[in-house]
């Protein structure tokens, strides 16, 4: 055998150890399927398939005093550091999350639209979200409502017209006669409260009827039960989500950092409208999530907003969801 004749040899062998095995074995390969639009993450919950959208992308100042208006700033931007994250900015999720149970497509929260917390084109993303994960706003068929913020009540309508038109609407009914009072318009125009109160008006109270109200405890749909969290909002509700022994926490602004809210629970939030009522719904709703190993979806904890709850020391530590299959 030549030495050109060897080397021939050696190359051929060295290309074909290269090919995948199934092509070397002459099976037609098949591409890997390609990877979902980066403002969706997908996964399975027993028979349900849980959605997370993204609906804001931004990067705003804080936590100090979103988290922690009542400690010194200086402290909070010191938790920051030891855990290796910027002191004074940070990018929160705004993450609703669709739920198909088989039987019902189910929407929880619908983020900023034009007119939330996050304004566009950074803001208001849920219509565009919906879309990619292969729906059409109509095949929308009920929206849950943890509260009446801006920032979860401003995709309701796009236009002056609802973006989901065949869809009911389910929500506390504390929370709707809370905000249904005339004296929220009482406060200062540039504060939370006003915007949220005339954001109420213009985009949830003409969808009155179209409204089922639930408290704590009670069924939405077979599978999900309205959780009571009170203090961020009077009525402010969190939803259990069960389907085959797998259970998923929506628990709504029951955190406004991953870091800050669970390692310091009694630390005031700036937009709690009852102080006391929010950190003690915090310890209750970390307790339980702890306690359970169950899988939460954090509407502002950083997309995709779903992961775990576990106690580290005398407050609580997010850890987000490893990847799971979309089957």
């Amino acid at each position: 055998m030549t030495e050109l004749t060897r080397r021939h040899l050696a190359a051929t062998l060295v290309a074909g150890l290269a090919l995948p095995r199934a092509a070397r074995a002459g099976i037609p390969t098949q591409a890997p399927p390609p990877s979902p639009p980066a403002g969706l993450r997908r996964i399975r919950l027993g028979a349900f398939t849980v959605t997370a959208l993204r609906d804001a992308d931004a990067v705003i100042d804080g936590p100090w005093p979103i988290v922690g208006e009542d400690r010194p700033k200086a402290e909070v931007e010191a938790l920051m550091r030891e855990n290796r994250l910027p002191p004074d900015r940070f990018e929160p999720g705004f993450t609703p999350i669709l739920v198909q149970t088989g039987r019902e497509t189910v929407l929880f929260d619908t983020g900023n639209g034009a007119v939330g917390f996050i304004p566009r084109p950074a803001g208001g993303q849920l219509a565009q979200r919906v879309r990619q994960a292969g729906l059409s706003p109509d095949a929308i068929d009920l929206v849950v409502l943890t509260h009446c913020h801006t920032d979860h009540i401003g995709g309701l309508l796009e236009d002056g017209r609802p973006l989901f038109p065949k869809a009911s609407y389910v929500m506390g009914d504390r929370e709707f006669a809370f905000w249904r009072d005339d004296d929220r318009l009482a406060g200062p125009p540039d504060g939370n409260a006003y915007k949220s109160a005339r954001v109420f008006r213009s985009h949830l109270l003409p969808l009155a009827e179209h409204i089922r109200f639930v408290s704590p405890g009670q069924t939405v749909v077979p599978g999900i039960d309205a959780v009571a969290a009170f203090g961020h909002t009077p009525g402010h509700l969190a939803f259990n989500v069960e389907s085959e022994g797998q259970r998923l926490l929506v628990w709504g602004d029951c955190a406004h950092h991953e870091v800050a809210s669970l390692a310091r629970p009694d630390w005031h939030a700036l937009f709690d409208m009852d102080k006391a009522a929010g950190a003690a719904t915090r310890r209750t709703i970390y307790d339980m999530a702890a306690t359970d190993r169950v899988l939460v979806a954090g509407y502002h904890t950083a997309f995709p907003s779903l992961g775990y709850v576990v106690r580290d020391g005398l407050g609580y530590r997010w850890i987000p969801m490893a990847n799971r299959s979309e089957r």
